[in-house]
């Protein structure tokens, strides 16, 4: 009975504390966003920069957001985005995707990543963060 009793602690202190951790993922995503800042935007009222606002990056077709003028090498990709085409892509854009004209040298850290990925996927198109 005593282990029972300690199992079902064990599984409702992970699922209470789950959302804190996805939240610290999250915030250290959107620091990480600041060096997307410069060429991308994201959430309510993003518009495109350099490059393309972000919104509803997840499962959207790649060469897809409204009135940018993507490469040839975006718009026929074949790509939907989707966590790990992201995470293989902000590695190093130029090798998954190569003739784009992102000029970023890309992240690396695995961790980093991550938070990236948590940050920019809870944006739906139209900037409002899911529910």
């Amino acid at each position: 009975m005593t282990k029972l009793i300690f199992g079902a602690l064990t599984i409702l202190t992970a699922i209470a504390t789950a959302p804190a951790a996805m939240a610290q993922d999250v915030a250290a995503g959107k620091t990480s966003f600041n060096k997307c800042l410069a060429c991308h935007a994201i959430g309510e009222g993003a518009k495109n920069k350099v490059g393309p606002e972000l919104n509803g990056l997840n499962g959207r077709k790649s060469g897809t957001a409204p009135d940018y003028n993507y490469s040839d090498a975006n718009k026929n990709s074949g790509i939907t985005w989707d966590e790990a085409i992201f995470k293989e892509y902000i590695k190093d854009p130029k090798a998954k995707i190569p003739g784009t004209k992102m000029a970023f040298a890309g992240i690396k850290n695995e961790n980093e990543i991550n938070n990236l990925w948590a940050y920019v996927s809870q944006f739906d198109k139209d900037g409002k963060i899911k529910q």
